[in-house]
Formats: C-alpha cells, structure tokens, sequence
C-alpha cells in the first residue's frame, strides 16, 4: 500500500473513532424507520389471515409484526416497501398465481 493511501485510511479510521467516542458529528445519519404493518394490512383492506396468506407468512409471524414483538428483516421488509409503495404489483404478482 502506497504512503498516501494510508494515510487516507489511517485520517477515515481516526475519525471514525473520534465520532465513536462523541468528540465530532458525523457527516450524515441514516434513520431506518420500522414499517407499520398493521397500517400496511389496514390500506389493502384485508384481515390478518388475508394479508398473512398475500404475503405467505403465518399469520402467527403477522400478529408479532402488528404488536411489536419482532419486525420484519431482510426480504420481507424489502416485501413490506413494495407492498406499500406499489400495491399494485403485489396484486399483479397474486393474481398471476391464483390464474
């Protein structure tokens, strides 16, 4: 590794400690906000065994969603955002599986 990239890495990871240890600001923040699946369920206008069968989870895992025992990770959150902002594609997906 040449002088210069190093002392690049070596200034990023000595401000990455300063941030850590409260003693500078951090250049940006991301806030990653929870889904609200129970308003999710509410604005397809489905019950609980309506919306868990869409999505094709257990209506047990839904129930844990809606009161906040757990939340969804991974794939099903990234499923929860489309469902939010597009309704129509899941829809589409659904009804292309019932025909």
């Amino acid at each position: 590794m040449n002088e210069e990239l190093f002392a690049e890495l070596l200034a990023s990871v000595q401000e990455g400690a300063a941030i850590l240890r409260g003693e500078k600001q951090p250049s940006r923040q991301f806030v990653v906000t929870e889904p609200d699946v129970k308003r999710i369920r509410e604005g397809y206008q489905l019950s609980q065994r309506q919306f868990a069968s869409l999505l094709g989870i257990s209506i047990k895992t839904l129930q844990n969603w809606e009161q906040g025992r757990r939340m969804p990770r991974g794939s099903a959150r990234i499923l929860l955002e489309v469902a939010t902002k597009h309704p129509e594609a899941v829809w589409d997906v659904v009804r292309v599986g019932l025909n």
